[in-house]
């Protein structure tokens, strides 16, 4: 299901990026106290209420016609139109600026929900200051303190109230999504149209011509699929580029709404650190994925190629051990047949459900296998586990006592758990819970 998207947005130097980094839980967008120090959008998840959203920070709307200052507000008005919710952030030491007034306008006109925030207001005594902010046409304003994670609680709870109520999923949908992600040029929409097999998203050597993402149902073999393409993700430093500015974005939401994500890495020119990054939002996000090596045609190749290519990818992206590994060429179709039946294990195996019975078996086999093992004189208790979801697959393992569950045997428990049931192609989430 769609996130709700919340847009931090004002003049510069109001405290927006220390209240994104309070509301996400870490230190993510640069703080200085210096107007327009964040320059571009930045993206992370935040939760409230057992509801989780997307949350952007955004540079200091600020007129002039400066490059960096337009490219600011453009960034600004990218993220107004992406949000459901609009927070807007006012300095309550400094009282109504000229520059808040001409934010306030641009808000009108977007026609979302604003709930104002007036920030540094880090003493009660401040309090009787936020009254002359009702003037700006928005309703209650919120008082709080980046500084002190004053006023959060209130705040989010408005801004909760006003998130659109979201499609949920048909529970007996069959149809398989999957959506391609990568940084520009790797050949997503080249491969759209190669398992189209027809024209249907347009294909340029221009870095960054897909903008949006595209959804195109198609059958193969009596299956259903819908195929999302999304605009080729780049570095934040260069967001503020005009073919990319709602790329980042949209492609969370792609990912979010697929089942299989396929993750593009480009042959010729190889792996580079922005492929892992990107494949950290599928894995982060519990989907399946399938790592695709496109562009295989342009590598002079050998019996060894594909091996020692394998073997460089598994270095680099070990958190995404789980995946199969497809090498094809979109242009010239060769390998392509490969693709569809790994996506469709890596669906079924996100599904896939294991019965308890089974399950303990394998984990009493696993325990006789490799003993628990003893921190602090106390040594871990593993009575019986059970799966509790799916999409991803993801196990409870009741214990004595949690705190005892370490990483490097949760990790052997994963193990056992995928040579008993396979789960290739989808990460599982293992859980230890304290038995009552």
């Amino acid at each position: 299901m769609r996130k709700s998207v919340v847009a931090i947005v004002g003049r510069p130097n109001v405290g927006k990026s220390t209240i994104f980094n309070r509301l996400v839980g870490e230190r993510i967008s640069i703080v200085e106290d210096v107007p327009g120090v964040t320059r571009d959008r930045i993206y992370s998840q935040a939760e409230w209420l057992n509801t989780t959203f997307n949350i952007i920070d955004t540079g200091g709307i600020e007129l002039g016609d400066e490059p960096l200052l337009v490219q600011m507000r453009e960034q600004a008005e990218v993220a107004i139109n992406e949000a459901d919710v609009i927070i807007f952030m006012v300095n309550g030491r400094e009282g109504i600026t000229a520059a808040d007034d001409e934010v306030a306008k641009i808000l009108f006109k977007s026609n979302k929900p604003v709930v104002l925030a007036v920030n540094k207001v880090d003493n009660p005594e401040m309090r009787d200051q936020i009254y002359e902010f009702y003037s700006l046409g928005f309703g209650e304003p919120f008082p709080i303190s980046g500084t002190h994670g004053l006023g959060l609680g209130d705040l989010l709870d408005d801004v909760v109230k006003h998130f659109p109520e979201l499609e949920q999923p048909e529970e007996d949908d069959l149809t398989i999504h999957f959506s391609l992600i990568g940084r520009p040029n790797v050949g997503k929409s080249s491969l759209v149209n190669a398992l189209l097999n027809q024209e249907r998203v347009i294909v340029s050597d221009i870095a960054g011509t897909t903008r949006d993402a595209v959804d195109t149902p198609f059958t193969k073999d009596d299956k259903d699929f819908v195929i999302i393409d999304t605009a080729g993700m780049r570095k934040r430093g260069k967001i503020y580029e005009t073919t990319e500015k709602y790329s980042i974005l949209r492609a969370l939401k792609a990912i979010e709404r697929s089942d299989v994500v396929l993750t593009l890495i480009d042959a010729e020119s190889g792996i580079i650190e922005q492929d892992k990054k990107i494949a950290g939002y599928a894995h982060e996000a519990g989907k399946a994925v399938v790592i695709v090596v496109n562009k295989w045609d342009t590598v002079e190749t050998n019996e060894k190629s594909m091996k020692e290519f394998e073997e460089k990818i598994r270095a680099h992206f070990q958190f995404l051990d789980y995946a199969p590994i497809v090498f094809l060429s979109a242009k010239t179709k060769k390998r392509l047949h490969t693709l569809i039946p790994s996506v469709l294990e890596a669906s079924e195996n996100h599904a896939k459900r294991v019965e308890t019975n089974v399950l303990n078996d394998v984990i009493m086999d696993a325990l006789a296998m490799n003993p628990t093992p003893t921190v602090k004189g106390k040594r871990l208790k593993i009575m019986y586990a059970t799966q509790v979801s799916v999409k991803p697959p993801s196990f409870v393992v009741f214990v004595n006592d949690p705190e005892l569950m370490h990483f490097s045997y949760e990790r052997f428990l994963e193990n056992r758990i995928r040579e008993a049931f396979g789960f290739e192609g989808t990460p599982i989430k293992i859980f230890a819970r304290r038995r009552k």
